[in-house]
């Protein structure tokens, strides 16, 4: 029993630990969402010299002359070109077209002004689902280091499949949130930003993976308290039956022992007042007389 409830808490522990790494990772990373971006090519300069409409094919712009006309060739789609971004709970980064790198803006300022209060308790409740899962992390620690003592385990146990499934509960709201609110930016989010295409990315994956360690965790810490529960009882019950049946055999044993002595006592005493009895009853009984004595005396007393 002591060797598959601490088996049970060790897999708890390690489910709890890996949706703990997996939260924090997906929490503060940036690529829940990632997809392209469907922009205006810059004009060419020296820096950028790819992916951009160059108003001058037969040689440099004379900037000194604003009234010139450049005629741009690129028609269509030619004249956009897709950008790769991605999107956490926090920043939204792009592709720079015109440079090297990325640039970052802020998710929630992204969002409509409808949906940051929901963007917000999104943030809240993530950060409740990390803080539950630490919680619930150490109260299975300390119940691994009183494994020795059935009770403690059993109610560091407890709380910890408690704090455990409300965490798991927060994230999965948290997630579902943040979900809403990312699919309401694509349709009114600002235009620069708008994705033409997109997809869930890592990090959105590890968020649910995380959620998925939680509940697993949380349903191997009742499972084992359960367990315990059940077993404890069933012990408690087999002791309470073994000593029953002992008291019984017990009480069994001292009515034969005192119905023994009951009748060894009573036996005893017929036998002492058997004794007197027979010698008193010979002593009443008068002895037999001699007839032949009887007319000697009677005649001796006539003359």
């Amino acid at each position: 029993m002591k060797t598959s409830r601490k088996c049970r808490a060790l897999l708890a522990v390690s489910l709890n630990l890996v949706a703990l790494l997996f939260a924090t990772t997906a929490f503060i990373t940036t690529y829940w969402c990632e997809g392209t971006q469907k922009v205006p090519k810059p004009n060419c300069n020296k820096e950028t010299k790819s992916n951009c409409i160059n108003l001058n094919r037969t040689g440099a712009v004379n900037s000194s002359k604003p009234d010139q006309v450049h005629y741009s060739w690129d028609t269509g789609d030619d004249r956009f070109v897709f950008r790769y971004f991605h999107t956490g709970i926090w920043y939204s980064c792009e592709e720079n077209v015109s440079g090297i790198g990325e640039k970052c803006r802020n998710f929630i300022d992204l969002a409509p002004a409808s949906e940051r209060s929901v963007l917000w308790l999104s943030v809240i409740s993530e950060v409740l689902y990390i803080v539950l899962l630490v919680v619930g992390f150490s109260l299975m620690c300390l119940e691994l280091l009183h494994s020795s003592n059935v009770i403690d385990g059993l109610k560091l146990n407890a709380f910890a499949a408690v704090f455990t499934v409300l965490s798991g509960l927060l994230g999965m709201v948290a997630h579902v949130m943040y979900t809403q609110v990312f699919q309401v930016t694509v349709s009114l989010g600002p235009e620069d930003w708008r994705p033409h295409s997109w997809d869930y990315g890592w990090s959105f994956c590890l968020a649910w993976g995380s959620f998925t360690c939680c509940m697993a965790a949380s349903v191997t810490t009742l499972n084992s308290y359960t367990r315990t529960v059940i077993e404890f009882r069933h012990k408690r019950k087999l002791f309470e039956q073994s000593l029953r049946e002992e008291q019984m055999f017990i009480d069994r044993e001292a009515i034969n022992y005192f119905r023994e002595r009951s009748i060894q006592s009573i036996s005893s005493s017929v036998e002492v007042f058997a004794d007197p009895a027979t010698s008193t009853a010979k002593s009443l009984v008068p002895d037999p007389l001699d007839l032949s004595e009887i007319p000697e005396v009677l005649g001796e007393d006539q003359c």
